[in-house]
């Protein structure tokens, strides 16, 4: 039989209302009742119930986090550093799979709200009208991570994605490339998909060179989807001599296909991915790629969000953090 309040109150020889007050500390008890009670507690093993913990204090310390894919390994080193630094804070995860699916996202944001999480982290591969209504409707902390979201009065965590893509697209021209194809997530409901555009149109215009539209692809964070795309150029005959993909696994899928096409990398294709994840290094030719300080944006995404809960942080704010371009055995210079 599980103990509850009624027992440590009878047991400490104080009221129920005595006991809540310890627990939530929520009014002044004496020391030598406080000491008392926590005693009885821990001798009987009583563990409150957080739900009617929740509704005295107002605090479930819960955290809400949607995302659109669990099994993207930059997504999976994230909710690495999300769920650890919530922890160290006393707060719970209530993680919440969308497969980038709207109707899913809109069920989960309301789900979430109904569950009394105190704040809210937000990753979407795309942002659409529903998700604009939502965050202007609720007065509920949300954080969202890899995008720029000032336009939605949130803070956000990232780096710079114009000036990533801008960097590594700059680094082929230097290279001798002059012909370069991007594959990115989308067009221009995306998260950041537009900036991968403005930055690699911008080092088109640095280096004097012609910027083709049919050289841009919509890979949408699918290794599959990048397969294809490359496997099509084949076979139009338009192959590049550098493939500059917004993802490491888009990186891969383009990489895949050119080998099963009896071309080599970097030999006759330079391939260059985005992120730094775990398998940058581990595949065969190592990627070159935009190393991204993933634990970090998770880990800052966090603190953020719980000082905004704490009511510590008012302003709304977007971080930055800095990336670096990683050379390796996927891309190599023409001259």
């Amino acid at each position: 039989m599980s103990i509850t309040i009624k027992d440590v109150a009878k047991k400490a020889n104080v009221s129920i209302s005595t006991v809540s007050r310890v627990i939530n500390d929520s009014k002044p008890v004496s020391d030598d009742i406080k000491m008392r009670v926590v005693k009885v507690i821990e001798e009987l093993g009583y563990k409150p119930n957080p739900v009617a913990r929740s509704l005295v204090t107002k605090k479930s310390r819960l955290i809400g986090v949607i995302i659109p894919d669990i099994s993207d390994p930059y997504i999976a080193e994230l909710l690495n550093a999300i769920e650890e630094v919530a922890k160290t804070y006393d707060y719970d995860i209530i993680l919440c799979n969308s497969y980038g699916s709207l109707e899913s996202e809109e069920h989960y944001l309301n789900l979430l709200r109904t569950k009394q999480v105190e704040g809210m982290i937000f990753l979407t591969y795309k942002l659409r009208t529903a998700h604009k209504d939502f965050f202007e409707s609720t007065k509920m902390p949300v954080v969202m991570v890899n995008r720029d979201a000032s336009e939605l009065n949130l803070s956000s965590v990232s780096v710079n994605h114009f000036d990533a893509v801008y960097e590594i697209t700059n680094k082929l021209f230097e290279d001798g490339h002059e012909r370069i194809a991007l594959i990115r997530n989308g067009k221009t409901s995306d998260v950041f998909g537009p900036s991968h555009l403005k930055g690699f149109e911008k080092a088109h215009e640095t280096h004097h060179k012609y910027f083709d539209e049919s050289m841009v692809f919509n890979g949408a964070f699918k290794l599959e989807r990048a397969y294809d795309i490359v496997k099509q150029l084949i076979e139009m005959k338009e192959l590049p001599t550098a493939i500059v993909a917004t993802t490491d696994s888009m990186a891969i899928g383009a990489i895949n296909c050119l080998v099963d096409h009896g071309y080599k990398v970097p030999e006759d294709v330079s391939v260059s991915g985005f992120y730094d994840t775990k398998i940058a290094q581990l595949y065969r030719p190592q990627l070159t790629t935009i190393k991204q300080p993933i634990y970090d944006i998770g880990a800052i995404a966090i603190r953020l969000l719980i000082k905004q809960i704490n009511g510590d942080e008012k302003d709304k704010k977007h971080f930055y953090l800095p990336h670096e371009l990683i050379l390796r055995d996927s891309t190599r210079s023409l001259k």
